[in-house]
This record gives C-alpha cells, structure tokens and sequence, in this order.
C-alpha cells in the first residue's frame, strides 16, 4: 500500500488536544508518525500549508436511497458526495424500499457498498419490521451483520412498548437508538413550521411539541432500559433543553443539529420553494439560538446532514405535496465554518469534535475521530480560507434539492483520504 506524508498542516485532533502545525506519515492504512519534520520518504506527498487536518468527518445520519430508489441516489453516488465533502464514514438510514430490517438486506448495502464505495459506508437497521411499527425487526441478526446502531428514521416507533423493549436489546448489544422524534398523531398534516408565517401562507404547521414530547418519552424509556438513546436532527428549544437536563443527571443520551437547522429559520424560507421543506422543519430564531448554544457548550455532540435525496420532479410541486428533506453532505464543512466556526460560535478544535470524534464515541468506533499514531488512516484536509458559491450543479450527489445553491461560504475540502488512500482531491475523485 501507497505510503503518504502530508506536510506542515495545522493538526486540529480532539483525541490527543493537539492542535498545531506538524506532519502525518500514513503507512498501511495507518497513521504511523505525528511530528514536525517528517524526513521519511513517502510515494506521496501533500503539502498542506495553510490548511486544517482533521480526522475524517464522520456523518451518522445519511440517506443513501438504496434499495429501491436508486433514481435519487444510491451507495455508490453517496459515498462519492460524502467523499468530495470531507466525510469518510457515513451511516446509512433503513427507510428505503424494502426496508433495512433484516440481516440479508443489510448485506446488501454492505456488500455494495466494499464493491462501490470510496468510503465507510454503514447501515442502520430499522426497529420494527417494514417501520410499520407492529413487530420488532431482527435486531440481533442484524447486530451479527455488523449495524452499527439502530434507527426507524423517517417516522417515530408510536407504540412506547416496542420501542423500550428495542431499545432493552440495544443496551445489551451496546449499539446506540437512532431516535427520529415525531409524534405523527401531533403533525396533523403539517409540512412547515407552526407560526404566522405558515397561517399567513394558509400552509397547515408543525409544532414544536410534535418533536419534543417524543424526546421526553425516549429519554425517559432510555434511561429506564440503560440504552445509549441518539438524538437526531434536533430542531427545537426543548430538545437542547431537556437533552442537557438529562446529561446533568449522567443519563446516557446524545444528539445532533444539522446545518440547516443551525442556519435558517422559518422567515428565511422563499414562499413556494420546497428546497425549504424539511422535516423536521425550520423553527424560529430562538430555536437556532439555542442549537447554536447547545453545539458550543457540547450539549449537542454531533453535525450530521440527513442528507435526503430527491429528484427535481418530486420536490416541484406544492408545499404540501412534495416531499420532505434536503441534500447536505458536500455543503456540511463550508456551512460549518461560515456560520459557526468564523462567527466564533466554535472553535476549529469543536467543529473536528461535533464532525469527527463525537460521532465516533457515539457508534464506538475505536480507531476513527482521531489523529493519534495507530489509528485508521482516515483525513480531511480542508482549506479553511476560500471563498466561493455553492453550485448544486457541482454536485456528486444525484440530489441537487438545497436551499444553499448560490450561498457565498468560505471554507473548502481539498483532500478526503479514507483507509491511507486518497478517494477526493482538488476537484476530482480517485478510485483503485
């Protein structure tokens, strides 16, 4: 295997807390040597003056589309997005078509994805059968299938039974609950934000409580079960407040903002334009304050982008109609460093923590989110100084759905390398 030296980089490493200029010698699929000066010979060299190292970004909340609705995206395409944006492990959501409930269908994307991917690509199994929510999935077969956690993202498990004797398996499996928290009984239709901008637009909302009850009743399920319960997508007041109360009292819980939700608001969407239209959706400002709050004190351990695939047809149609999600993982890293770290909100050393090393403890994944010598080869270099405007065009992603097309960022990855080999550089991807 190719031996790398990246040269005179700024080192940013939450696993050691060091955070200067030194060089990386990457050997084997491993990072070999952390030190300034490097004099060993390697077959490549990257001169990364001026730019932050970070271990690879890792995203736990990704959808992929695969099987079954491949058209608008699929293992391969994502993982080539995930690359081009920095990330290097993803977990893949279960609600595709079929479902991700079974040991066979995990199999499938893993198998796919050793064959197509240019990254880490893991597969959450879903809790209940179809998620028709009625019958617990094969949760320890899949476990053996190597799921990393497991999730019904796409929609709450209603039944509070189910959902603690799920969460009782994960405790004794030691694999995190991947909580999606809506109480569809609340939603009532509701494709937008409950507030006047919605009444003004006659467009029914979504209320905060449709989010935050179902936290109070998975953390108290949780804790109740001892399993490690993972907040996803948090968008409201209440979920930064309840999820901090519970980390007061030592309760095993965690959760994740995405950037859309750090960022915009209800009065920032543009009246028909469904690239708007997420669920959940774009709260108010005093919500995206308090993500933003929960982000820096760590209240919020991750930054993940339910990146949410669809095509151009689908999403050109009424508000009401069209359906839910936007594309994030080639935006994630210049929206981070536009909005949070060059605002003062984080430091480069929390933006590696929220994107790298937090979501590695949250799925026990020993050697990622770190720089340290011995650990997995996986890197993102970043130029933290260029600025430009996002073009969806650009994207490796089959989804082009984001209201950030055209957004000035400033902050750009120039090199993804994943297991000691360089998968993204400048512009272009390399495979074997």
């Amino acid at each position: 295997m190719d031996t790398i030296l990246i040269r005179n980089g700024r080192i940013i490493d939450p696993d050691t807390r060091f955070d200067g200029i030194a060089d990386l010698y990457l050997s084997g699929g491993k990072i070999t040597r952390v030190a300034k000066n490097i004099t060993e010979k390697a077959d490549r060299e990257i001169d990364a003056r001026g730019m932050w190292v970070m271990p690879g970004l890792i995203d736990l909340h990704v959808h992929l589309r695969d099987p079954g609705l491949t058209w608008k995206e699929d293992v391969t395409t994502g993982s080539k997005a995930a690359a081009r944006g920095g990330i290097t492990t993803i977990v893949a959501m279960p609600n595709t078509k079929p479902v991700c409930d079974s040991p066979d269908r995990i199999d499938y994307v893993m198998h796919k994805a050793e064959h197509t991917a240019s990254i880490h690509v893991l597969q959450a199994g879903a809790v209940t059968e179809g998620q028709a929510g009625e019958k617990l999935a094969d949760i320890r077969g899949m476990a053996k299938h190597g799921i990393p956690a497991v999730s019904e993202d796409g929609k709450s498990v209603m039944n509070a039974e189910l959902a603690r004797e799920a969460m009782k398996i994960c405790r004794e499996l030691n694999i995190p609950f991947l909580d999606h928290c809506e109480d569809r009984n609340l939603v009532q239709g509701g494709c937008v934000n409950a507030d006047e901008i919605s009444r003004a637009e006659g467009l029914p909302g979504i209320t905060n409580s449709v989010e935050d009850v179902i936290i109070a009743r998975d953390m108290i399920l949780a804790h109740e079960t001892g399993a490690h319960l993972h907040l996803c997508h948090c968008s409201t007041k209440g979920s930064y407040e309840m999820l901090k109360a519970a980390k007061e009292k030592g309760w095993d819980v965690s959760g994740e903002v995405c950037p859309h939700h750090f960022i915009l608001t209800s009065s920032d969407r543009v009246h028909g334009d469904t690239n708007y239209k997420m669920n959940p959706p774009l709260r108010t400002e005093e919500d995206r304050k308090a993500l933003c709050r929960g982000l820096a004190e760590g209240v919020f351990e991750a930054i993940s982008t339910d990146h949410a695939p669809h095509t151009r047809e689908e999403k050109d149609q009424p508000m009401e109609k069209a359906p839910f999600g936007i594309v994030g993982l080639e935006t994630s890293v210049a929206l981070t460093i536009t909005y949070l770290v060059r605002t003062g909100i984080l430091t480069p050393m929390q933006m590696a923590e929220r994107m790298s090393a937090g979501p590695a403890k949250i799925l026990h994944l020993d050697q990622r989110g770190s720089l340290a010598e011995g650990k997995e080869a996986d890197i993102t270099i970043i130029d933290p100084d260029v600025s430009y405007k996002i073009d969806a065009r650009e994207f490796e992603s089959r989804g082009k759905n984001t209201p950030f097309d055209g957004c000035e960022v400033t902050g750009r990855v120039d090199t993804t390398i994943c297991g000691g080999k360089i998968v993204y550089q400048k512009g272009r991807m390399y495979y074997d």
